[in-house]
């Protein structure tokens, strides 16, 4: 029972990392429109400049610094490079996006290299919060676990309560009112591009120590935040941190009990004893299957729900 719970546990941290780096992409894409495939290469920035401000100043001093420098980089991507190609349709931005994330790459590996940098956790924090039946947990996982519900609750209440997020989702379907009426829509989106890849960016800085700083970081994670907001809905913040805490539990629990497959194949009739292929897929393990389980929840969702749990508007 214990090991059932605190792989729960840790699905729901993983989860809630997973929403905190797709809290970000779904504010975009909610509020802009945009679908930034770059998006994952900010929250490696996030844990690069994380790095390098620790080995100087200090893991907290980094948690505040990191997010704005992120934030400050998505602001002049948008201002330089997707609002010149915005005119050009959503392919254009599509494309500038794709390209970025690899332009992004090669920059890091150019200017800290191609192996793992090492950005360790914080020592206060390095220590066990809890120990129950002989396991303990990390007091730095609960520790992400706070920032990361602290997130959620922000933005929903800046984005649903404050006068700024009725204003910013208000210049997304009436532009022009909201031009009219004094303010600079332009600037608005672009100040709203950054504050996306700034939640990046704190993913990054709470998350690279954990999951590890390098370069192929963004490849790796890239992909399930997509598959994050698709299955919650496109633009739905209740449905990017659902999908998420889902996606973190059953892999965590997946991978726990590695259990085998063989009686989906026995409902059909396949005998343990097949031979060729499909001998190595009966003998296959829920922990063996673990990295596909999310795009096989998307394959599902996109058949029978193409709008995801709580979106508004199919993909």
């Amino acid at each position: 029972m214990e090991v059932f719970l605190f792989s729960t546990f840790n699905g729901v941290l993983y989860g809630m990392l997973l929403f905190m780096l797709a809290s970000g992409l779904t504010l975009i894409f909610s509020l802009m429109g945009v679908l930034n495939f770059a998006h994952a290469s900010f929250f490696m920035l996030g844990a690069y400049f994380a790095y390098q401000i620790s080995t100087y100043t200090g893991f907290w001093s980094a948690l505040l610094v990191a997010p704005l420098i992120v934030g400050l980089v998505g602001a002049l991507v948008e201002r330089y490079g997707l609002r010149p190609v915005h005119r050009f349709g959503h392919v254009a931005e599509l494309l500038f996006t794709f390209g970025l994330a690899f332009v992004m790459e090669e920059v890091i590996q150019m200017i800290w290299g191609k192996v793992p940098v090492p950005y360790d956790v914080p020592e206060l924090l390095n220590v066990a919060a809890f120990e129950w039946r002989g396991l303990q947990y990390s007091a730095y996982r609960l520790f992400m676990l706070g920032v990361s519900v602290a997130i959620f609750v922000a933005l929903f209440l800046f984005i649903a309560k404050t006068r700024v997020g009725l204003m910013i989702q208000a210049a997304l379907s009436h532009p022009q009112m909201v031009q009219s009426l004094g303010h600079d829509v332009p600037t608005i989106f672009m100040w709203t591009f950054g504050f996306g890849c700034a939640l990046a960016g704190i993913a990054g800085v709470i998350g690279g120590n954990v999951l590890g700083t390098e370069p192929s970081m963004a490849i790796t994670l890239g992909p399930i935040v997509f598959v994050v907001i698709v299955i919650g809905g496109l633009g739905s913040l209740w449905g990017a941190l659902i999908a998420a805490l889902f996606i973190g539990i059953i892999d965590n629990l997946a991978i726990t009990f590695d259990v085998s497959i063989y009686p989906l194949f026995a409902l059909f009739g396949v005998a343990r004893e097949a031979e060729g292929i499909m001998s190595d897929l009966v003998n296959l393990t829920s922990g063996g299957i673990s990295p596909v389980l999310p795009y096989l929840m998307l394959v599902l969702m996109l058949i029978f729900r193409p709008r995801g749990l709580f979106g508004t508007r199919d993909v």
